[in-house]
């Protein structure tokens, strides 16, 4: 599909989505001044295209025990995007990025238990092929977390738990 670029009025429309993703399309339209079958087309096309969906948000105290964790990994230069795609699909990983800098791959997840935690840094990611270091933190206090940063991806399980 041939994504439309963005113009103003979806810029406005994911705007208002994003403070509040239960307003009504009759809100939308009468705020932008537009008709109600501008929104929902745009809203459609938005989400056919990968930009747009919705999902609930939960915030990270709705469970006391869950972690935030950062793995920084040092993969061989030809391996990167491999190695990427093959974490990218184990549940515990919330987010896979290559980056510039001390590592070249980076990697959120959340977890309650250490142990299976450790078992997904040490004996998955380092294991891997390619994979020469890792480097892990965990997050003690979140002072500021913006869970607007989330994006689109491909359907993925939701149990962050199942490391294997």
């Amino acid at each position: 599909m041939n994504k439309a670029p963005l113009d103003d009025l979806d810029r406005q429309l994911i705007d208002m989505l994003a403070q509040d993703a239960r307003v009504s399309n009759r809100k939308i339209a009468a705020d932008l001044g537009v008709n109600e079958g501008t929104v929902r087309g745009r809203i459609k096309r938005l989400q056919q295209d990968g930009l747009l969906a919705f999902t609930a948000i939960t915030s990270l105290d709705l469970d006391r025990d869950i972690r935030i964790a950062f793995i920084g990994i040092q993969a061989d230069i030809e391996n990167i995007r491999d190695v990427a795609r093959q974490i990218a699909a184990m549940p515990i990983a919330r987010a896979v990025m290559i980056v510039a800098g001390q590592f070249n791959i980076m990697v959120t997840c959340l977890f309650t238990d250490l142990g299976k935690f450790h078992h997904f840094a040490a004996d998955r990611i380092l294991a891997m092929p390619g994979v020469h270091h890792i480097e892990t933190s965990i997050a003690v206090s979140a002072v500021k977390y913006n869970s607007r940063i989330v994006r689109i991806t491909e359907k993925a399980a939701l149990d962050g738990e199942d490391a294997d």
